[in-house]
């Protein structure tokens, strides 16, 4: 039977961290019924904590820079989708968000953990449609009755 070995902080800022990484997925999740959106912009948040591991004070900064930054991002999928933009339109207004943003991020994390926001984000969008494909496939082969 395997075992699970619980790392538990042993400084008072590592405590902190974990403090506060769990009142955010708490608040994250106390709406049981969240929409898929939801849980998946929670699951996001998780990596991206993970990721990036941030001290105390440099989440405080960083997360409302990234709610602003998110919102951004939606307006230009509501914009591609209301107005019938081209993927090329939609790409470059993106990447426009991300310029912004980037000098934003950079007033409250080292460059090199922006770098890292920006690659463990295009990361996590990999790993999402990696789970997705695996999902379909194994829904495939369960309604062939090729997998038990």
């Amino acid at each position: 039977m395997a075992q699970t070995l619980i790392l538990l902080p042993t400084k008072w800022s590592e405590m902190k961290t974990y403090l506060l990484i769990l009142l955010m997925a708490v608040g994250l999740m106390a709406n049981v019924k969240a929409q898929d959106g939801q849980r998946l912009e929670a699951y996001k948040i998780a990596y991206l904590t993970k990721k990036l591991n941030l001290s105390p004070e440099e989440a405080q900064r960083f997360w409302p820079i990234y709610n602003k930054y998110t919102e951004d991002i939606r307006s230009v999928r509501q914009e591609q989708k209301d107005k019938n933009l081209s993927e090329i339109d939609v790409e470059e207004k993106i990447l426009g968000v991300r310029k912004k943003y980037n000098g934003e991020f950079s007033k409250a994390l080292s460059a090199e953990k922006v770098n890292t926001f920006f690659r463990s984000e295009r990361d996590f969008k990999i790993e999402i449609q990696r789970v997705l494909q695996e999902r379909r496939l194994n829904n495939q082969l369960n309604k062939r009755g090729l997998r038990n």
